[in-house]
């Protein structure tokens, strides 16, 4: 017999699972999709934040459930950000990971590969402007599955590359009016809540900032998994999840309370 089912995959699999389980009321744990906010005020510390928007969309070539899938920028710093990002991304190269000096590997499937691509070549043909676009190997495989290192602007919310998860190499920059009210709605909108980022220097504006993000975990000048304690469980609101798993209760979660009671 089956007494609990736990998963780690995309929302569309984990409410396929849930389904199967719900005719034997078998328990559940999944950590499903993101597609995972980071807000930059314009008086944050713009090197920590480009350099961590760079580095953690392109973590495994984009392919993490809390990579940094929409970034949200300070109209008025704009132009400044834009140009640390181009710098950035430039200094990751695509390549086969076994070789030290490529920082960016392949995509798990030549079909996600061309999901990605198609994401982007929408979001190009529906007004978005190309930054930055690096080299990726020559082959002669046809399923080769490297895309290149790509930086997005201009992007708009109703894109595809704003609403689903991407999994690819890919910097997205849109940019908010720099109120924390517009901030808020922005990173809320979407069907997910994995993790979220806030980047300014005014802890007390980021705390109200993160305390309205409907998201499980929310990393302030920081990217949250690399950096929480052992003791914070990870956990998806909305479509990133059912259940949590990591910390006291995450791991209650996997038990089953049972109380004796004597006479």
């Amino acid at each position: 017999d089956i007494d609990m089912v736990a998963m780690t995959g995309s929302s569309t699999t984990g409410r396929n699972v849930m389904s199967v389980c719900s005719s034997k009321l078998n328990r559940v744990v999944l950590e499903l999709g993101g597609k995972d906010p980071m807000i930059v005020f314009a008086d944050a510390d713009l090197n920590v934040a480009a350099k961590d928007a760079v580095t953690y969309s392109l973590f495994n070539a984009g392919q993490v459930c809390s990579s940094v899938e929409r970034v949200y920028v300070d109209v008025s710093v704009k132009d400044q950000f834009e140009q640390k990002v181009i710098q950035l991304a430039s200094q990751f190269k695509v390549g086969d990971g076994r070789t030290a000096e490529n920082t960016v590997g392949p995509l798990v499937s030549k079909m996600q590969r061309e999901r990605v691509a198609a994401q982007v070549d929408a979001a190009i043909a529906d007004g978005g402007r190309l930054l930055y676009k690096s080299d990726v190997p020559t082959s002669s495989d046809p399923n080769t599955s490297f895309y290149p290192v790509t930086v997005l602007t201009d992007v708009k919310q109703e894109m595809d590359i704003q609403r689903l998860e991407t999994f690819g190499p890919v910097v997205s920059i849109s940019y908010f009016d720099g109120t924390e009210q517009e901030a808020v709605s922005l990173a809320n909108d979407t069907e997910y809540g994995l993790a979220s980022y806030v980047y300014t220097k005014d802890l007390d504006k980021a705390t109200r900032v993160a305390r309205r993000i409907r998201s499980g975990q929310v990393g302030i000048n920081c990217y949250s998994m690399l950096h929480m304690d052992i003791k914070c469980p990870w956990v998806g609101h909305k479509s990133s999840g059912f259940g949590f798993h990591s910390g006291i209760e995450g791991f209650r979660q996997f038990s089953v309370p049972k109380s004796f009671v004597y006479s």
